[in-house]
């Protein structure tokens, strides 16, 4: 098997693994269940990951890698507005997560920080970064804790949305109201020096 065919059956295991684990909870999710979902075969699975701890997390960090990659690439393509980068990494980052399956995830991830580690700070703190280094771009440099209060706002804004919203397009329109409002705040006291 070469190299690439390898890695894409290594993912197609994960993306597998992360939709069992949220369906049935890490504890209920056993590594047969796991290797049924991914269509491969037990002995194969234990080939990729030793434990079924080593592939919980190997199954997050991927998704957390897919998310911050695609919010990364949104938000350096400054050819398109703030407020566009914004909403589409808001999107990439926690709009998927927003529904009945995703929520699954998310709570996956929430409920099992032991299981995780430095992951659940890691990622968001590196999230966070991105949005605010995104912010700090339309602001004078001598204005960068505006910047960071903006972008703390965007963040804070996202964590309250995502759980009082039931569909990932109630998400964009939510996050795009709040989006709209912090940047027209953050211009209004840009431009009057406030």
């Amino acid at each position: 098997m070469s190299e690439s065919d390898e890695s894409g059956r290594r993912e197609r295991v994960l993306a597998a693994a992360l939709a069992t684990f949220a369906r049935y909870g890490y504890r209920k999710t056993s590594m047969d269940d796991v290797a049924r979902a991914a269509d491969i075969s037990r002995p194969g699975l234990y080939f990729l990951f030793s434990s079924k701890q080593s592939l919980f997390r190997a199954a997050v960090t991927q998704a957390l890698d897919d998310d911050l990659e695609a919010a990364k690439r949104t938000l350096d393509d400054t050819a398109r507005p703030l407020r566009d980068r914004l909403i589409e990494a808001f999107d990439s980052w926690t709009g998927r997560y927003v529904g009945p399956m995703a929520k699954d995830v998310a709570v996956l991830m929430d409920t099992n920080p032991e299981l995780l580690g430095s992951i659940v700070t890691d990622y968001p703190e590196r999230f966070a970064a991105m949005v605010t280094e995104a912010v700090a771009t339309g602001v004078p440099r001598e204005r960068d804790a505006l910047a960071q209060d903006t972008a703390q706002t965007l963040l804070s804004t996202v964590s309250g949305v995502k759980h009082e919203v039931a569909t990932r397009e109630q998400f964009v329109a939510r996050m795009t109201v709040g989006v709209d409002l912090l940047l027209s705040a953050l211009d209004c006291r840009v431009r009057h020096g406030a």
